[in-house]
């Protein structure tokens, strides 16, 4: 394909910087994404997608492209985009250049580790993800597989990367490994599948496309794609999580998390730092991280992440040094590997109240737990924060204030001062001040009515039980 114009690590950077700035606060923004400062950029024929949120009938996918590593004129090797699918013509001239900025920053995150690459004989492939933000607040998400083509002799790796605004890493896991084994008997073979793909619709909750697929050998196949009924567990591995870190740990990530404060995860594997950050940030469930998401942080990207505001970055172990070296305030530095945190701003035992923390620690499921099953471990983990949050703004429904016209007005103060617990009344004081809490109650008052969900499923159950005791 043609490469778009050239653009400096150093223009990447900047773009880069500028599209991952906080949003402000909820009163004068846009509810689902924070001020809007320029028009979204969108794919042919759709309308405006925001982050994450999402309907059946889009598209699965807006790009694939193929990153392969060729040689520049120091003889080191250079990630470059050597396929793309679909191309788009007819563009607006502010849609093409931010669709060139997109195509120059995604070579970096499909390869974040550098240039020093030489041909290989063996590899075993990973599948890692990132998150771009626009300026108008949508998140674009590349799903990549880096592995290395069949062949005979040395050769080099290459990464399948899915742009897309779906988030579904469960599902788009499973269409890399179809792509993986079209890709190794040839990438031919790759293009009509995913042309299929994009073809077909993206399904409802709880319903099943199906992909019909030719692979020479083997005749034609059919791929089922089932999006889940509830999906706020379908792209997490707390198993990965828990291998690496003590519960304790665990709890003093999502207190700093829950506070949007600064945190950085280090591991040498692109896999390592994609599951445990997904995993980390779903413990904030029924909240979503609102601030700059980076799973894996190229090397040329390293200093952004010293910008004053929150993030929830992944580095690999190897840029250690780089990372210390950098001027950072608040922040909480967790090494993977060695289950141990390098930095942090030690008052991060205080945050959550000590009676819930100690209550949270109990319910923790252990990794020796043979019999658990990887959905019921994820459940039982998920369970344990969420009952923290039922039992800390379980009572927000009672302090919206609604008037003649439907809308609701949210009371902060009397929402604070319902809980008699003055350590969870100290913690709630700030929890409020978040962003992810903002984003929530927008939501709240938009209706009386409650969106059904896993949360408020447990919210009502938690309800019920207080009922329950009340008249016992």
């Amino acid at each position: 394909m043609e490469q778009p114009r050239g653009m400096s690590v150093e223009g990447i950077a900047r773009f880069f910087r500028n599209s991952l700035r906080r949003r402000s606060s909820r009163a004068r923004d846009d509810p689902q994404n924070g001020p809007v400062e320029s028009k979204p950029v969108t794919s042919e024929g759709t309308k405006d997608r925001r982050s994450f949120v999402y309907s059946a009938g889009q598209l699965f996918f807006e790009y694939l492209v193929v990153v392969s590593l060729k040689k520049n004129t120091n003889g080191d090797y250079e990630p470059k985009i050597t396929y793309q699918f679909p191309k788009r013509e007819n563009l607006m001239r502010g849609q093409r250049e931010e669709e060139e900025r997109l195509l120059q920053a995604i070579p970096l995150f499909c390869f974040p580790d550098g240039n020093e690459w030489a041909p290989l004989t063996e590899y075993t492939s990973e599948t890692f993800s990132f998150v771009l933000t626009n300026v108008d607040g949508s998140r674009k998400i590349g799903y990549c597989r880096r592995l290395l083509p069949a062949g005979r002799g040395a050769r080099l790796p290459e990464v399948y990367c899915i742009i897309s605004c779906l988030g579904c890493f469960g599902l788009f896991s499973k269409i890399l490994d179809e792509v993986e084994k079209r890709r190794q008997i040839s990438a031919a073979v790759t293009y009509p599948f995913m042309q299929g793909l994009r073809e077909s619709p993206f399904p409802a909750p709880g319903k099943t496309v199906k992909i019909k697929s030719f692979i020479p050998g083997s005749g034609t196949e059919i791929l089922e794609l089932t999006r889940p009924l509830d999906s706020h567990l379908e792209h997490v591995e707390f198993q990965a999580l828990l291998q690496c870190l003590s519960p304790e740990k665990i709890l003093l990530i999502f207190a700093s998390a829950a506070l949007e404060r600064r945190i950085v995860f280090l591991a040498e594997e692109l896999s390592s730092l994609s599951k445990c950050i997904h995993a980390a940030a779903a413990l904030l469930y029924p909240f979503t991280w609102a601030h700059t998401y980076i799973p894996v942080v190229p090397e040329q990207l390293l200093c952004t992440v010293c910008c004053p505001t929150p993030f929830m970055v992944g580095i690999q172990k190897r840029y250690l040094r780089e990372v210390l070296e950098q001027p950072m305030e608040e922040v909480l530095v967790v090494d993977l590997c060695e289950g141990k945190f390098l930095k942090q701003a030690d008052d991060e035992e205080e945050i959550l109240p000590p009676k819930l923390q100690n209550e949270m620690l109990l319910s923790l499921p252990t990794m020796n737990n043979n019999v658990q099953t990887s959905e019921e471990f994820n459940a039982r983990v998920s369970d344990t924060f969420v009952h923290f949050f039922v039992k800390m703004i379980g009572h927000y429904p009672s302090h919206i204030k609604w008037n003649r016209n439907g809308e609701g007005c949210f009371q902060e103060r009397p929402f604070c001062k319902a809980l008699t617990s003055k350590t969870s009344r100290r913690f709630l004081k700030k929890f409020v001040k978040t962003q992810m809490f903002s984003l929530f109650i927008q939501e709240a008052e938009k209706s009386r009515k409650c969106v059904e969900g896993y949360f408020q499923q447990k919210l009502n159950e938690y309800q019920e039980q207080k009922r329950q005791r009340k008249l016992s």
